[in-house]
């Protein structure tokens, strides 16, 4: 049985983030070439705890829904993307395009994602505008 984890748990991939499958059925998709073309999308979902995400547009998944009057809910059969593994996915690299690892630095007092090529991945904007968090030791010295 898998050990429940303590605490906060984070994940290097974030909702709003560019991924490219690296594994998986979405990434034997083909185009009409026939060649294959691993499906590419944008994070709308991340659960870090149990590893794993949502992708825009993945794993389409079918579920059959019962109307539901009180609520004007229509019945019928609905589409809905289904969660993927996080290590099903790679973050796309700003500078190649390619799928990269990423590694997370301390730059100026603020942590930051970095690609292997160097080039920092910036946090996408999802929720507007956010300050970054400050390391300890730095906000000792403003005080």
């Amino acid at each position: 049985m898998k050990t429940e984890k303590k605490g906060t748990v984070t994940s290097k991939i974030k909702r709003g983030d560019q991924v490219v499958f690296i594994a998986g059925k979405e990434y034997a998709r083909y185009d009409s070439q026939g060649k294959r073309q691993p499906y590419r999308g944008r994070v709308i979902a991340v659960d870090a705890r149990n590893g794993k995400v949502k992708v825009e547009g993945a794993n389409i998944q079918k579920r059959h829904r019962k109307p539901v009057p009180q609520l004007n809910r229509e019945g019928g059969i609905v589409q809905q993307e289904g969660w993927v593994d996080a290590s099903n996915v790679a973050l796309i690299d700003p500078e190649t395009g390619k799928p990269t690892r990423v590694k997370v630095e301390l730059r100026d007092g603020t942590k930051v994602r970095v690609a292997k090529s160097g080039k920092v991945i910036p946090l996408p904007n999802v929720f507007g505008t956010k300050e970054p968090k400050k390391i300890a030791a730095d906000r000792e010295a403003e005080e």
